[in-house]
């Protein structure tokens, strides 16, 4: 599973963001001979990254705050303990078919792009806190903390080093507040907030004799859901809707190795971030088990603005994407 997620990685390592459907002339400028050589390569890594980001912060993300279920747990005493993994059906940017010109920026041709699912696996946990207020046959306002953890380790193969200085977990968090907490007649309906993160990550490859880094890479999710569900006794069902923000961040640099007519140049490091707000929609199927409850989601995520100066084959930065997840918890 790791091997898709890094290949996604070696290409963050061209990253950037803040792109425009311009040349970004002030973190790309060429106004020397170096500028110049290096100027494609810089602006195409503006590019890759705005094209990336939003995918990578999809896979954190996901859809229902907890798979299958909406309403709170019902209080002190009560917990749910699982395993997802979300998978969003990406485009990959097929990095290794791109030419790098020496005279400038140049966006032609497209970047080609391949079809490839972005998993991110997640292990959460949803604890009852407060029971709610009773209302005829269920209860309202019920709170349930939630706290998530992402792991992603080192990793060092075929010219690409992946780092993690600030260790290979990821804590989240966040909140449910049940509107409705679900029995036997009434649906379950709730609230959710959470914050998913990725660990800080350090990248180091090599493409021939060009070198490409991207340090302190940091992508941040908060989301807000609102959702419904109800079991029926083998089965349950949910569905929601919410909105996404990612804040991805990162320093690029670059080393382009000599031409026979050019010689080698230096691009960056340059700081840059990107933000964007995705509205997002799910729906999940769960199998109700003595002791496990197994879930799938399907999703989608549309909405936001992402221009860039290089175009892509297929699928472009802010078009709406299909995402799933199957995921297996238990709880009282």
């Amino acid at each position: 599973m790791k091997g898709p997620l890094f290949v996604s990685f070696a290409t963050l390592v061209l990253a950037a963001s803040s792109a425009s459907a311009q040349i970004d002339t002030q973190r790309c400028p060429a106004t020397t001979n170096a500028q110049r050589i290096s100027q494609d390569a810089c602006q195409k890594a503006i590019d890759l990254f705005a094209y990336l980001a939003p995918q990578l912060a999809t896979s954190i993300a996901g859809g229902n705050a907890t798979l299958g279920m909406a309403g709170s747990l019902g209080g002190l005493g009560h917990f749910s303990a699982g395993l997802r993994v979300n998978a969003l059906q990406g485009s990959l940017p097929q990095v290794q078919n791109v030419t790098l010109q020496t005279n400038g920026a140049s966006n032609s041709p497209p970047i080609d792009t391949k079809t490839q699912l972005f998993p991110m696996p997640t292990a959460e946990l949803a604890i009852g806190v407060f029971k709610g207020l009773p209302l005829a046959i269920t209860n309202v306002g019920g709170v349930d903390l939630l706290v998530s953890v992402a792991y992603l380790p080192e990793f060092n193969s075929s010219g690409v080093s992946v780092k993690v200085p600030n260790g290979s977990l990821k804590l989240g968090y966040g909140a449910r507040v049940g509107i409705l907490q679900e029995s036997l007649l009434v649906p379950g309906v709730s609230v959710s907030y959470v914050r998913r993160d990725l660990p800080t990550v350090n990248i180091a490859a090599n493409s021939g004799n060009d070198s490409l880094y991207v340090n302190n890479f940091s992508l941040k999710t908060t989301a807000w859901r609102v959702v419904a569900s109800k079991g029926l006794l083998l089965f349950g069902f949910a569905a929601g809707i919410g909105q996404d923000k990612y804040e991805s961040s990162t320093d690029i640099s670059a080393h382009v190795a000599a031409r026979t007519l050019t010689p080698a140049a230096n691009a960056g490091p340059v700081a840059l971030s990107q933000n964007i707000t995705r509205t997002n929609v799910f729906a999940d199927l769960s199998l109700n088990l003595l002791l496990f409850k197994l879930t799938g989601e399907i999703g989608q995520v549309s909405g936001g603005t992402i221009n860039t100066y290089n175009t892509f084959s297929g699928t472009q930065a802010a078009d709406s994407r299909i995402y799933g997840s199957v995921g297996a918890r238990f709880g009282f």
